[in-house]
């Protein structure tokens, strides 16, 4: 068995090689994130910070819980931000909607609920395919990885060794 800090802290890990591709992609493919991508790193970022809080930390009992509900929430979070991207790449040319500004314009020119309310209505860049890997996009990929966190965050308390 494994302890809860480790399992944490692989946790962490993981979420640290998702933010490592995705860079590498930004800046060593050249791929540029879109808004929606750029959504789905804050959710990686959330689920890496409470791993890494959950490894410092070590508690027992139901802190055990509290932190694995977290991190399940905010990857939970970055799923449904990862399911509506690939929504928007399996539509067809003529449904996908007409490309909007980018999201730092948006940020400076509105107020914030707008600017959610326009990123997740998606645009014609969220919908474009640059990048696949055995036949799956990129946000096909991180939908999977933020499965993965979210049932490997509720698996952590049931199958980590209790704290002596």
């Amino acid at each position: 068995m494994i302890s809860f800090r480790t399992a944490c802290a692989l946790g962490f890990l993981a979420c640290v090689g998702l933010m490592a591709y995705a860079l590498y992609a930004q800046h060593g493919l050249g791929l540029e994130p879109c808004p929606l991508c750029i959504f789905q790193r804050v959710s990686v970022i959330a689920t890496g910070v409470v791993f890494l809080l959950a490894a410092l930390h070590g508690p027992a009992g139901a802190g055990r819980w509290l932190y694995a509900g977290l991190a399940a929430l905010s990857a939970s979070i970055g799923a449904g931000i990862a399911g509506r991207h690939v929504w928007l790449q399996s539509l067809a040319p003529e449904d996908v909607p007409a490309c909007g500004p980018g999201l730092d314009y948006m940020l400076e020119a509105f107020p914030l609920q707008q600017v959610l309310r326009r990123v997740f209505s998606g645009s014609g860049e969220c919908a474009q395919i640059d990048w696949t890997f055995l036949g799956l996009s990129m946000p096909a990929w991180t939908l999977i990885c933020f499965i993965g966190l979210a049932l490997s965050a509720l698996a952590i308390p049931l199958l980590s060794r209790p704290r002596t």
